[in-house]
């Protein structure tokens, strides 16, 4: 097949869409398909380049950048001082890249590579203009929903009173987003529940859980090289609560923070890892400090490519307060290498970590009770090779290898349903 993946948010940038999209791209290309990428530039300058690990073709829109939001590319400026009070940091230095008009090349690209079937991934500008073209040229759509709307309201800090009912507005548009296409999926059962009615029988397109998936050849359990800890300067030989991801607002890596501090006492030799960068670094730094345990906790920064598998080799247990995911890949890619996860039970993190089995299920923005969970991993060494021998049996399900295989299956079944109806 030639098929077309558009989306918003693409590597170089580290999160749950654009690793995602990649994978996917990877797996397709790799299966014998002509695979193309949609995507918004991250310098702004149209470019058709090729993936340097599957040679796919990867399409970037002229951009423009929307200074409210970070790139999760740069490192994350220090906040900017004015008469030695730090200042609310409303511009960032590096916007996120979008492409705001992106229909003419769209048109251009899509024409002379002829696809048949687009796969979206995102509700932003570049689907909008996917949606006109696959309307205007007939070619049948995929789409997958891989957010909530605190994912973008937490992320650009809007207050309370104002989040509600732009999230309301929001969920309705991703909804609206799924309604367009010929067939949907989304990451979890609980996903779907969360954005479709329960009543279904009015949302007439079919939509379906399929894990994300991760390459179970690519994480596994394994002993880290020597390297990795030297270079990251991660202490060898001490247990370790790993986090990899955002390090942005709704994550609610505070509150992972807060227990950490909490529980540091009865496992005192015990350091906190959080691998990634975002707007909520300088406030965890700053707990850090002041709890006097800065050089218990390593900000590691961005880590892609080979070393990020090594890094979760060093964690003891990983942990997230995350309260806005659809799936969490981290959490998948964790479990496959062997660890034991704490997460809170909020958006579908509870189709991947059972309460007791793989790890421990906290309620949102219960520090006691984070705190309790870690201190019962990193404290029992039983305990961790049970709940590593369970999150390995469970993520055997979450092979990539079945996601891309399901794919093709619906593809081809949107392609056979198309044709019947020309």
């Amino acid at each position: 097949m030639k098929i077309v993946i558009t989306t918003d948010i693409y590597y170089p940038m580290i999160n749950g869409v654009a690793v995602f999209s990649r994978n996917l791209a990877t797996g397709l290309k790799k299966r014998g398909h002509q695979v193309m990428v949609l995507c918004p530039s991250t310098t702004g300058e149209f470019a058709v380049e090729k993936d340097e690990e599957a040679n796919f073709t990867v399409v970037r829109l002229t951009s423009s950048k929307m200074h409210l939001y970070p790139d999760q590319i740069n490192k994350v400026p220090a906040d900017k001082k004015v008469l030695g009070v730090k200042m609310p940091r409303l511009l960032y230095k590096n916007g996120l890249h979008v492409s705001y008009m992106p229909y003419t090349e769209i048109k251009k690209v899509l024409d002379d590579f002829k696809p048949d079937i687009i796969h979206n991934q995102t509700p932003g500008p570049v689907a909008l203009s996917v949606f006109r073209y696959a309307k205007k040229r007939n070619i049948p759509l995929v789409s997958t929903d891989h957010a909530y709307p605190d994912n973008l309201t937490q992320q650009v800090m809007l207050p309370d009173f104002a989040k509600k009912p732009i999230n309301k507005a929001m969920n309705a548009y991703f909804i609206s987003f799924l309604r367009r296409s010929a067939y949907a999926t989304m990451p979890t059962e609980q996903a779907v529940a969360d954005l479709i009615p329960k009543n279904r029988k009015h949302f007439k397109v079919p939509v379906e859980a399929l894990s994300n998936g991760i390459d179970l050849s690519r994480f596994a359990k394994g002993r880290a090289n020597k390297d990795i800890y030297e270079r990251y300067d991660i202490p060898k030989g001490k247990p370790i609560v790993l986090y990899v991801g955002r390090v942005d607002p709704e994550k609610s890596i505070d509150v992972l923070m807060e227990a950490f501090i909490q529980a540091h006492p009865q496992m005192p030799d015990a350091h906190f890892v959080l691998t990634g960068d975002g707007t909520a670094r300088p406030k965890l730094e700053k707990m850090a400090e002041k709890a006097d345990l800065s050089e218990y906790v390593h900000f590691l920064g961005r880590v892609i490519g080979d070393d990020l598998p090594q890094i979760y080799r060093t964690g003891t247990m990983f942990a997230t307060a995350s309260k806005t995911e659809t799936q969490g890949i981290v959490l998948l890619e964790a479990m496959a290498t062997g660890l034991p996860c704490v997460a809170v039970d909020k958006g579908a993190v509870g189709d991947v970590v059972k309460n007791a089995k793989n790890g421990y299920l906290c309620q949102p923005d219960d520090v006691d009770e984070i705190a309790k969970s870690l201190v019962r991993i990193i404290t029992d060494k039983d305990r961790q090779k049970r709940m590593s021998e369970d999150g390995l049996k469970r993520i055997r399900k979450h092979d990539i290898s079945y996601t891309l295989t399901r794919f093709e299956e619906i593809y081809n079944k949107v392609l056979d349903e198309h044709e019947k109806e020309l």
